[in-house]
């Protein structure tokens, strides 16, 4: 896999002076590609039900928002500049976009979230803003002018379709060309606004918030708890206000309730399909002409294996997620399962009879397949 588009830094020096830290322009920072779509294209996939997607217009002044799937005529009713056509999750439908989003698996792949394809015309943007999550912006084809600033003010304008910042002061501004990339820390105010018509594809990173992890962890609980006993007073005395909160019985609730208990084993296995579970839009497709398993072992013994551009699969020790699931697999099976889930594919071999089952049940689920096909 190609290094890092991080220009003359290694990983470990971006991570050591810029991660979370600052901003950097890296010039020329990716300088071929594979696939490189036109507008039709991005049309097509917004006009997808399994593809995420929106369009941002600013007319008269006055900001617009509209979310996918689109019709090819919607695009046909807008002006000449001043619009942006966004596309998520590009990694999960075309190939290259899943090469590049994996450069960055120097970062851990729990950190790792989508690529997004924004195109927009002379004049498009989608305003000044602020993303709570890091950020590299890479310009393909055409011009951007991106202006930046540390600023703490980030108060937004009041009842605007989108999160735009009330008062934006630019620090620093520079032109990105056709291969230039910047990385821009969390929280870190900025605005791009297309000089010619082009692309920003943008690699993002999963920064959840406390809450929205805690409410996640509860529902794992929910869902795992097995607390015994039934609640019981057989010391009950009569009272005078029926209608008040009896202090014996909220102390005997309060001991049912201190059996929920959770340590470092289940805040992993909840990190471990939390962080693989597929987003509401993805699903899976089992293969049309399914292979028995001796026919997919000699498939992957000739093609090697690779997982599905929407696939997700992490380990921890001994267990391996996929796709919010853990994956039963004897230990056999477990180097070549956690070379899959770091490549995501494996090269033609003749695999352990454990790994081919591990394998083999994904396949039948779409996971993966052999080669890649």
């Amino acid at each position: 896999m190609p290094n890092p588009p991080l220009g003359n830094l290694t990983a470990e020096q971006f991570l050591a002076d810029y991660w979370q830290k600052k901003p950097l322009l890296i010039r020329q920072a990716v300088t071929q590609f594979d696939w490189l779509p036109g507008l039709d294209e991005l049309v097509a996939l917004a006009g997808r039900d399994d593809v995420e997607s929106r369009l941002v217009e600013l007319r008269n002044g006055k900001w617009s928002c509209e979310s996918g799937p689109f019709r090819p005529s919607r695009f046909k009713k807008l002006a000449a500049s001043d619009w942006t056509v966004l596309v998520q999750n590009m990694n999960h439908h075309q190939a290259f976009c899943a090469e590049l989003l994996y450069r960055f698996d120097f970062i851990p792949q729990v950190r790792l979230d989508d690529l997004m394809i924004s195109y927009a015309p002379a004049g498009g943007g989608v305003g000044p803003h602020f993303d709570s999550y890091d950020v590299f912006l890479l310009q393909v084809g055409g011009r951007k002018r991106w202006r930046i600033s540390s600023q703490d003010d980030l108060e937004l304008v009041d009842g605007a379709p989108l999160k735009i910042l009330e008062r934006f002061v630019p620090e620093q501004e520079w032109e990105l060309e056709h291969g230039d990339m910047l990385y821009l820390p969390p929280r870190y105010a900025h605005e791009g606004v297309a000089l010619e018509a082009g692309m920003t594809w943008s690699v993002g990173f999963r920064a959840p918030t406390a809450q929205e992890l805690g409410g996640a962890f509860l529902d794992y609980l929910r869902d795992r708890i097995e607390l015994p006993g039934l609640y019981a007073d057989p010391d009950l005395a009569a009272v005078s206000e029926p209608a008040r909160l009896p202090d014996d019985f909220v102390a005997r609730v309060a001991q049912m309730l201190n059996g929920i208990r959770w340590g470092e084993a289940e805040v992993r296995d909840f990190i471990g399909r939390y962080f693989s579970e597929p987003k509401a839009h993805v699903f899976y497709d089992s293969p049309d002409d399914e292979l028995d398993e001796d026919d997919f072992a000699a498939a992957v013994a000739r093609h090697g294996v690779a997982l599905d551009l929407k696939s997700a699969m992490l380990f921890d020790g001994d267990r391996v997620y996929i796709n919010g699931d853990t994956l039963d697999a004897e230990p056999a099976a477990l180097p070549a399962l956690r070379e899959l889930a770091n490549r995501r594919r494996l090269p033609p071999a003749d695999y352990p009879a454990e790994a081919v089952e591990a394998l083999y049940a994904c396949y039948e689920y779409g996971y993966l397949a052999p080669g890649g096909e």
